[in-house]
């Protein structure tokens, strides 16, 4: 086995640890009290705070932990380039606009949307490679269609239609009536 070819393995294998490590420290720390204070801090700060929840080290703590494993994502990504330079670093169309799509496409505030964004865009980027730079126009109109007619994103459309959720981190007030289904209302069929 060529040495590039073993390199490129154990680059993918500490990829994939280090994504699965991170949805689940994700998932573990939203299903924690501090989880719990996050959200509260994302829906309202003053409230947040005036329940003694410390906002601005909240911040900071999930400043620096994004930092650190985004820093660890793109050593990876440079181990297994092996070179670095600006314009590869910095690129527009290589990062901030793929990362847009992807967590527009999956589903913005789920851990299950991004994963799926992230399938989608691999296999659209697989189809459309030999269009050259149209496929960008492909995916920005495919965006678009998206935003319109599911704006909770694909992986929001799926759950809302199925019920289905793979990291279920919402929380209900305990003791609060839950919403009857069509058949306990006296629907069409009840």
């Amino acid at each position: 086995m060529r040495a590039s070819g073993a390199g490129d393995i154990l680059t993918y294998w500490l990829a994939l640890a280090l994504a699965v490590l991170t949805v689940g420290l994700i998932y573990r720390l939203l299903r924690l009290r501090q989880g719990l204070g996050l959200t509260a801090v994302r829906d309202n700060q003053e409230a947040a705070r005036s329940l003694g929840v410390d906002a601005r080290r909240m911040k900071a703590t999930v400043y620096f932990a994004a930092a650190f494993v985004t820093g660890l994502c793109g050593a990876l990504i440079y181990v297994q380039k092996a070179r670095i330079s600006p314009d590869a670093a910095f690129a527009v169309t290589d990062w901030t606009a793929y990362v847009i799509f992807i967590v527009v496409i999956g589903g913005i505030g789920t851990i299950e949307g991004p994963i799926v964004g992230v399938i989608v865009f691999f296999v659209l980027q697989k189809l459309l490679a030999g269009y050259g730079s149209w496929y960008l126009m492909v995916l920005g109109l495919i965006g678009i269609a998206v935003m319109l007619f599911a704006p909770r994103g694909l992986w929001g459309l799926f759950a809302q239609r199925t019920g289905i959720q793979l990291f279920p981190v919402r929380r209900r007030l305990a003791g609060a009536p839950q919403p009857l289904s069509e058949n306990a209302k006296g629907g069409p069929n009840g």
